[in-house]
């Protein structure tokens, strides 16, 4: 299966969208980008048109009313993990210690299957804080998981 690539530019940092040509497969910041194993083919197909859309919503400080269609390579723990992820409210907060309470497991087991989640913003694992309601841990950097936090509380995006 063909492999696809493009890119966003947000006002946290350039984007790299990755698709197998019918779902989401990659959201990473440019700049600390996941291992992926190859980027494919530079084009436009159809989940990049909605996840762009979904972002310009997002950066805009709107909540978006749809998901584009993500399929992200993963063990049956960390879709445990990521799909509990999508149950965060938009603008609200869950610890670590909390998810693992609801997954009967470790807060170390469900930060190590937070932290290998692919598909940034969208599967929001910058929602998942510290047992103290601290910024900890997150793959794009503390900043990013902070302005984040701040623009779905509605306070907007810090001044470049």
């Amino acid at each position: 299966m063909a492999l696809f690539h493009s890119y966003y530019d947000s006002p946290l940092g350039r984007i790299l969208l990755l698709s197998d040509g019918r779902s989401l497969t990659g959201l990473s910041f440019v700049d600390t980008l996941f291992p992926f194993r190859e980027i494919g083919i530079s084009a436009e197909v159809p989940v990049f048109v909605l996840t762009r859309t979904w972002l310009d919503l997002y950066f805009a400080g709107e909540r978006p009313l749809f998901t584009p269609p993500v399929d992200a390579d993963c063990t049956p723990f960390q879709f445990e993990v990521w799909s509990l992820l999508s149950q965060i409210p938009y603008g609200q907060t869950a610890t670590y210690g909390e998810l693992a309470e609801a997954l009967s497991t470790s807060p170390r087991a469900v930060g190590q299957a937070v932290g290998k989640n692919p598909i940034a913003l969208i599967v929001p694992c910058h929602r998942v804080v510290g047992k103290h309601g601290e910024a900890v841990g997150y793959a794009w950097g503390t900043d990013r998981k902070e302005a984040l936090l701040k623009l779905e509380r509605g306070e907007g995006l810090p001044e470049a």
